[in-house]
């Protein structure tokens, strides 16, 4: 195994087994091509040709594009379609930064193909060894990616919330780390990937954040979505992501780019390049 395996199964997808799903002309989605046939079920509110999938022009506003999309996603979820809902509200738009054109629960994300944002906080300490890092175990019921390894913080972007307001919410939820604390995280960057899933196709953004903690702060979860805390030397963090699974799949994007920010993938590496240079894109 290699650290491109990691980018190269988070770039994984055919765009071809997919339709763009638009709103007043502008897509903000990708719908499967075995979707579309269940969507036809509801002409009322979808407008579908061969170029793909648009919501109908009468139905405007946040509230009853909300509502359109609720009801068929219900009844779907009825028939065995797609997953029921989560209970967790992300917003679809045209961009970041931009207006909300609706709201979809966070399980249909994928089935739509919208874009999706989270926060992955890189929590570090600097030993007498060099940097250690705080890595999580994620719990066993998660529904996605149940027992790996993930970062100290990380979380999706919900609805009605901003970025570094998040980024406190998750940190004191995930590993009860105080605001005072948590707000010296340092924006550092962002990364992209879009990757084919049962469910249909995640385009999700990272935003990543570094934040040094002192040497006498132990992470403890609050929320019961991580199982335990371990301090890992980056040696042995850099050793898991390349030779395992061990690791949340886009997590181990996260910490190749912090291995690299931080010198610990050089260009002795062949495929150092092609890592640096990928780091990983962003199709705005």
């Amino acid at each position: 195994m290699a650290y491109l395996d990691h980018y190269r199964r988070c770039d994984a997808h055919d765009l071809t087994r997919f339709r763009p799903l638009a709103v007043d002309g502008v897509r903000v989605g990708w719908v499967r091509l075995d979707l579309i046939d269940h969507l036809g079920r509801f002409p009322e509110i979808f407008r579908i040709t061969d170029a793909g999938v648009a919501l109908a022009p009468d139905i405007t506003g946040f509230d009853a594009r909300t509502s359109a999309f609720d009801h068929v996603v219900g009844r779907l979820a009825e028939a065995g379609v797609v997953p029921h809902p989560r209970g967790e509200r992300y917003a679809v738009t045209t961009g970041w930064g931009q207006p909300a054109q609706f709201s979809v629960d966070r399980a249909h994300v994928p089935v739509f193909g919208v874009r999706a944002y989270g926060v992955h906080v890189n929590g570090l300490v600097r030993t007498r060894n060099g940097i250690a890092l705080w890595i999580g175990r994620r719990a066993t019921d998660r529904p996605i990616a149940s027992g790996k390894l993930d970062n100290m913080v990380a979380g999706g972007m919900p609805i009605g919330i901003g970025l570094f307001e998040n980024l406190l919410k998750e940190a004191k939820e995930e590993a009860d780390l105080p605001a005072e604390l948590a707000g010296r995280a340092q924006a550092v960057g962002a990364l992209g990937y879009r990757m084919e899933v049962a469910d249909g196709l995640r385009d999700d953004v990272l935003f990543l954040y570094d934040l040094e903690l002192p040497a006498d702060f132990v992470p403890h979860n609050t929320d019961g979505e991580v199982e335990a805390f371990a301090l890992m030397p980056l040696d042995d963090v850099c050793r898991r992501v390349r030779d395992s699974d061990d690791f949340k799949f886009n997590v181990a994007l996260v910490l190749i780019d912090f291995m690299i920010r931080h010198g610990a993938i050089t260009a002795d590496d062949p495929d150092y390049l092609t890592l640096v240079g990928g780091r990983w894109r962003l199709e705005i």
